[in-house]
């Protein structure tokens, strides 16, 4: 490091001593560029120190005696009148060590650093690990329980399930149509709540009675009953859930296998207010053909122009075919007087 401009060529006596058993010594020093050069009183060079590498013996004292580092026995003494040469030095050497690295600073950010990033890990990875552990291994007799307590308190906003004894088979053979023979028990009838439909844990699909009542065909209801499962196999519904209720909420029902009332109770409204989200069209028409069932009903029902359901009419898989009907003409009579008068 270079001597600081204002004490360059700066001049001051001293006492020199080379080891201990020397006699002591009148100088001259010179400061330069960060180093300290003592000449006798001839001006010959006699040493040279590195102002980096001196030790001042006595801080704060007077007179102040230096070292070179490490070697105590070789010293430089100042007295009164070497004031401005011992204020030199000690700017310097004070702006040496602040040059310097610091090693307990260092390890102190290097650790802060570390701990920060720990931090930072859990509390962005914890709760994503926590939600994926406990969609994992919640069991399906679990996710209908939770389905099921969600329902109760669905059907506290829109009212009772839809059912007469008359449309308990149809509404059972509709769910076998579309979803299969497994599903025969999946579908709930609402009167309100519900704007179309909406999916609980454990496979439920909730439908609002005028998708039942209103169309003159079955199968618009099956259409919106097909989406709606698209949309719960898109997303795991019970993973849906956490992520609406918090990690608290999956922490909850990984220890103990039970969801709070609040979160039950915040988790139903949010269902029934939340938009249907929408599916890629290219899906829907895999699906509808697997299921064989006819777009287009379902797409007009969405849109009565047609216009923003438009590759659903042109590309119907079922065009120009018979496909196996939904319901009986009797069965659709019978399932649209669900709701009663």
């Amino acid at each position: 490091m270079t001597a600081l401009k204002e004490f360059q060529r700066l001049e001051a006596e001293a006492v020199w001593r080379a080891t201990p058993t020397d006699q002591r010594k009148d100088v001259i020093v010179s400061l330069g560029d960060a180093s300290l050069t003592i000449l006798d009183l001839r001006e010959n060079v006699l040493a040279h120190w590195s102002v980096a590498a001196v030790v001042r013996a006595n801080k704060g004292q007077r007179p102040a005696i230096y070292h070179p580092d490490g070697d105590p026995g070789e010293t430089l003494e100042f007295g009164e009148d070497g004031a401005q040469m011992i204020d030199a030095i000690e700017t310097i050497r004070a702006a040496i060590e602040r040059s310097r690295a610091k090693p307990g600073k260092l390890r102190l950010w290097i650790t802060g650093t570390i701990a920060a990033a720990i931090v930072a890990g859990i509390l962005f990875w914890l709760p994503d690990a926590l939600l994926r552990h406990t969609v994992k291994v919640v069991p399906a007799v679990k996710r209908v329980e939770i389905g099921n307590a969600l329902l109760a308190r669905v059907t506290r906003i829109s009212g009772q399930p839809c059912m007469t004894r008359d449309a308990r088979e149809p509404l059972s053979r509709l769910a076998s149509r579309v979803l299969g023979p497994a599903q025969r028990g999946s579908l709930v009838v609402l009167p309100g709540g519900v704007v179309q439909t909406a999916h609980l844990p454990g496979g439920r699909i909730l439908l609002n009675r005028s998708l039942i009542e209103d169309p003159e065909d079955p199968e618009v209801p099956a259409g919106y009953i097909l989406t709606e499962r698209l949309r719960s196999q898109s997303q795991d519904p019970l993973e849906k859930m956490l992520i609406q209720t918090g990690l608290w909420s999956s922490l909850r029902l990984l220890t103990t296998g039970e969801m709070s009332t609040d979160d039950l109770d915040r988790y139903s409204e949010h269902l029934l207010a939340q938009p249907a989200a929408p599916l890629p069209v290219e899906t829907m028409l895999s699906a509808f053909a697997a299921a064989e069932l006819r777009s287009t009903p379902y797409a007009y029902s969405v849109d009565i122009t047609g216009e923003s359901t438009l590759p659903l009419i042109e590309a119907d898989p079922m065009s120009g075919r018979s496909p196996r009907p939904v319901l009986s003409d009797a069965d659709w009579l019978r399932l649209q007087g669900i709701c009663g008068a």
